[in-house]
């Protein structure tokens, strides 16, 4: 028997500029038939391996969330087809859950919110006495501890630092993921206590039937009625940074506009040539999203062109300086209040 190819959607052969004017509500994507649905299939395999009865139901959206009150998990429609897949790259340097690895991270990660929500985990007494509490707002502002032992690392450093709700799931998907050796790996760590309670609280509800069943999809793809360039205008936006220049100083100290350095490359140049590999090492290195590090860098290479900056040191020495004092702005930026939103 022979076996049909999937015919491509029309919008696949357009250009970036075409594609841009589509709505996202007429794309016509689905999970079906696409990795992430192999991958969400791999997720119930997770979870049954672990004698958990509960399954969450998925759907596309705009963005990875897991929505309060809905025991399941949006996932970005960007993942459903490599031609959006490629666009999101285009418009913001990376996309988030795109390799194997990295996506079922982030499902993990949202399995935790969704089974919270379905037995209402974080209503009990031991649960807020381990975690804390989950009615506490997001804060606008906290310090991440990157050398914290009391909080697993698992999606991105200090991201279960941000919130009792985060904490958590990030616990829960170090706990849930296959052959994990979190027995020993957390061994010395505080953070310890928090995977036994995690342990002990899956046994005891894994066959429960849950408490919300709703199916609801918040924001599904076939109501987003507004165009890609639309959506990734605003995803720009909340993404970008916004503070104004204060790193003057720290680039004077970096570069030079003494005259004995004329003839030296100029700084803006130097940063336009490592910038892609600055931006990937200090978003590995603090969680913070390319697109937010990149327009730091952006604003830099305009300042040393206002300043009229050259080098003044070797390329691996300056290198190394300018990607401490970029991982220290990301970081302040982190703690001004703008670290990524909760999924």
């Amino acid at each position: 028997m022979t076996k049909h190819r999937k015919k491509e959607p029309e919008w696949a052969w357009l250009t970036d500029e075409e594609l841009l004017d589509w709505r996202v509500c007429d794309l016509g994507v689905q999970i079906e038939g696409t990795p992430v649905e192999e991958r969400i299939e791999r997720l119930v395999e997770e979870l049954e391996s672990r004698d958990i009865f509960f399954r969450p139901h998925c759907w596309l959206s705009d963005e990875w969330f897991s929505p309060d009150g809905v025991p399941g998990i949006a996932i970005p429609f960007y993942l459903a087809h490599p031609r959006l897949a490629r666009l999101e790259l285009k418009q913001m340097l990376e996309v988030e859950g795109g390799s194997d690895e990295w996506c079922m991270k982030i499902l993990r990660h949202e399995a935790g919110h969704a089974i919270d929500t379905a037995y209402g985990l974080h209503r009990r007494r031991r649960w807020r006495d381990v975690f804390g509490k989950y009615s506490d707002p997001y804060p606008d502002s906290y310090k991440p501890r990157p050398y914290s032992k009391s909080f697993v690392l698992h999606l991105e450093p200090s991201y279960a630092q941000s919130h009792p709700a985060e904490d958590f799931a990030e616990t829960f998907a170090v706990w849930v993921k296959p052959y994990s050796r979190w027995r020993s790996q957390y061994q010395d760590w505080p953070a310890i206590k928090k995977l036994e309670f995690v342990d002990e609280l899956m046994a005891n509800i894994g066959q429960e039937k849950p408490k919300i069943t709703t199916r609801r999809r918040e924001e599904p793809v076939r109501r987003i009625r507004k165009t890609l360039r639309e959506h990734y205008a605003a995803k720009r936006a909340r993404h970008g940074y916004d503070c104004p220049n204060y790193y003057d100083g720290d680039l004077r100290r970096l570069f030079s506009d003494g005259p004995e350095h004329k003839n030296r490359p100029t700084a803006a140049s130097f940063l336009r040539r490592h910038r892609a590999q600055l931006r990937k090492v200090v978003s590995r290195g603090t969680g913070e999203y390319q697109y937010t590090i990149d327009s730091v860098l952006s604003e830099m290479i305009e300042r040393c062109r206002e300043l009229k900056l050259r080098m003044n040191t070797n390329e691996n020495d300056t290198r190394r300086d300018v990607m401490v004092m970029l991982t220290v702005q990301t970081v302040n930026y982190l703690h001004a209040g703008h670290h990524k939103v909760a999924m």
